[in-house]
């Protein structure tokens, strides 16, 4: 029975799917660009075709390709380290190839590491926000393989909040850190081809090299689509992203969380999508946000009780929101709307009076400059922040319509 049902899935995983991503292209070719090279591949368990197989398990099976290598990032290739912990070099049980931590002492391949391949292959899900360290992990890569003459291929996967949605500013020289690697805005509408294909002919790696690079595109992708409409199945990146649309709300309220005053619902069954305190008074925040008529976005009250993280067993309140429309919601100013009217509410409570200062550092670093805190510290407003927010986003676009590969 279990078997039936799981074929069952799998059939309605086949017939819903309209995008396929870059590595059922590559084998629905032959492997035709790998053939008789050494392979090495960095992945995770996002790195799947529609039928949930591995591009672990498709390439080191392929006819004419030896998967010689592979590269861990935070998870490990499989996702069986827990999240923070590092990953150290290990050798996969099912296929006997030895995995590279490159989460860990080492956030970048080294020479001795890349030695035995010809070609470093990337197959990972992004969630379309720039603190989501895993792009630093493609850019990084790159720049290894630029400077130890290695090849470098992306098998293209969706941005699951669309290719067309930009926000932020760029980032600034002096906030430059793994949550903010390149000078591209907090929402950056590419692809994770589309990008690698930016940071190289931008001159953007490190070693200001190019590297030799390949971009395995999706068939059936388009710039409007987000997630859930590509019928593709979901694999959580994250613990704290475990469905498609969590990926709207992560840069509507990841930035707020770094501050550690507020829950923002991770150690909650909501990550990412509440704003609560102990301090909080629910319907007088709610009722508040709701009438700033933020587009595309609704709020309703909520009082919750933690099971881990920022108090942890207490019992706290504040607003669950809504993203009801994601092409027209600022995603990335909700956090900052809420802090806003949580200022004017609780003087006592102001996120950078009260938050730690390593805390304060981290959040200068996700935002990619300390423009912005200078500017909404100020009074607490949006309108005082918005243009600086928003000041690169049209020349980005302009510029980044340049390596688009999707209509």
């Amino acid at each position: 029975m279990r078997k039936i049902i799981l074929l069952a899935v799998v059939a309605a995983l086949q017939l819903s799917a309209q995008v396929k991503p870059g590595i059922e292209v590559l084998r629905d070719a032959g492997f035709n660009l790998l053939q008789g090279k050494r392979v090495g591949l960095i992945t995770n368990p996002t790195g799947v075709d529609n039928q949930l197989n591995s591009t672990i398990d498709i390439l080191y099976h392929a006819p004419g390709v030896e998967l010689k290598a592979m590269y861990s990032p935070e998870h490990g290739v499989r996702g069986d380290v827990y999240a923070g912990d590092h990953v150290d070099t290990y050798v996969d049980a099912a296929t006997g190839v030895t995995v590279y931590s490159i989460y860990g002492t080492s956030q970048r391949p080294s020479e001795e590491m890349l030695r035995d391949i010809d070609v470093l292959v990337y197959d990972i899900q992004d969630n379309g926000s720039r603190s989501y360290t895993f792009i630093s992990t493609m850019g990084v890569a790159m720049d290894a393989c630029a400077e130890y003459g290695k090849e470098f291929m992306v098998l293209d996967r969706p941005n699951p909040v669309s290719g067309n949605k930009v926000e932020g500013n760029l980032v600034e020289d002096s906030c430059v850190s793994f949550v903010s690697r390149f000078p591209i805005p907090y929402i950056y509408g590419l692809t994770p081809g589309e990008l690698a294909m930016y940071l190289n002919e931008e001159h953007l790696l490190d070693s200001g090299k190019k590297v030799k690079l390949t971009v395995v595109p999706m068939e059936g992708w388009r710039r409007d689509m987000f997630m859930e409409e590509t019928g593709m199945p979901w694999v959580m990146p994250s613990p704290h992203v475990p469905d498609a649309a969590d990926c709207l709300y992560y840069p509507a309220s990841g930035v707020l969380g770094e501050l550690d005053y507020m829950s923002i619902g991770v150690g909650y069954t909501k990550p990412f999508k509440l704003f609560c305190a102990p301090w909080v008074e629910a319907d007088a925040l709610c009722k508040r946000l709701t009438a700033l008529n933020i587009p595309g976005i609704m709020f309703r009250p909520l009082h919750v009780k933690p099971f881990y993280g920022i108090f942890k067993g207490e019992n706290i309140q504040g607003v669950e929101f809504y993203v009801t429309d994601a092409a027209a919601a600022p995603l990335s100013l909700v956090q900052f709307y809420v802090m806003q009217e949580l200022a004017d509410m609780y003087p006592d409570h102001k996120a950078f009076d009260v938050a730690p200062a390593a805390r304060l550092n981290m959040f200068d670093k996700v935002v990619g400059s300390r423009q912005i805190r200078a500017l909404f510290g100020k009074r607490y407003r949006v309108e005082d922040m918005i243009d600086y927010w928003n000041k690169d986003v049209e020349a980005f676009k302009h510029k980044k319509a340049r390596y688009h590969l999707y209509e």
